[in-house]
């Protein structure tokens, strides 16, 4: 089950470790997008890595990877406004704004949790 995070307290913690706290942030999105989706992707561990070694690009890729399995999640909950942000994910983060993407993604993620936690579900 996906928990419910805190996007502002997120947001600050990246802030005042200068970036870092965003590295582990990112491995817990990815995390829970797999989780949520009911797909098996990347882990969270293999998008870090790849993100650093190819520079932020395959960070760009699964992004919009990520908009997709956020809209499937929601389609597997029959959520009646259905988003696909992907391409929104990419712009964000090649103009240098890759913690709104993160902010906006765990924002759906929050509500697919407090979904799952009034329905006392799991979707698979």
């Amino acid at each position: 089950m996906i928990l419910k995070k805190s996007i502002g307290l997120y947001i600050f913690l990246s802030i005042i470790t200068c970036g870092l706290f965003m590295l582990y942030w990112l491995v817990s999105i990815a995390n829970d997008v797999n989780e949520a989706s009911g797909e098996q992707g990347t882990t969270g561990g293999v998008v870090l890595i790849l993100t650093i070694i190819t520079c932020g690009i395959y960070g760009w890729y699964w992004l919009y990877m990520a908009g997709q399995k956020i809209r499937i999640a929601q389609t597997k909950r029959n959520f009646t406004y259905i988003t696909d942000a992907s391409v929104i994910y990419i712009v964000l983060a090649v103009v240098g704004l890759s913690i709104v993407s993160y902010a906006l993604i765990q924002n759906e993620l929050n509500k697919i949790s407090e979904y799952d936690m009034s329905n006392n579900q799991n979707i698979q």
